[in-house]
């Protein structure tokens, strides 16, 4: 049973810098890519960033690009994204999801971190 576990979340202030962490289990994740979406209220799931886990290809939303760092520790089985110069308009809800490279659509989701920044 594959679980996706989100962590790091927290308030802080315009500029400042978060470490969002999932932890991923329940399988081998060779293969897969591994990302992060940001919710907020009323809006669907946005895309910020994916890793292919098996090369460490990276990929990011054009709002994102340069402030934000995704990662991977393959021994930890867990992904990371850095956060820096964080913007208010970076709130919401952060979701780790998984899914094979093959697939259109991420059929693993973790139950979301909340980042708050404020102005």
């Amino acid at each position: 049973q594959v679980q996706l576990v989100e962590s790091g979340g927290g308030l802080v202030q315009a500029g400042g810098s978060l470490r969002l962490s999932c932890a991923a289990s329940g399988r081998s994740f060779s293969g897969y890519y591994m990302a992060w979406f940001r919710q907020v209220p009323g809006k669907e799931r946005d895309f910020v960033a994916r890793i292919n886990w098996s090369t460490g290809g990276t990929s990011y939303a054009d709002s994102v690009k340069g402030r934000f760092t995704i990662s991977s520790d393959n021994r930890k089985s867990t992904v990371y994204l850095q956060m820096n110069s964080l913007k208010p308009e970076d709130t919401g809800v952060y979701y780790c999801a998984a899914k094979m490279t093959t697939r259109v659509q991420y059929n693993y989701w973790g139950q979301g971190t909340q980042v708050t920044v404020s102005s």
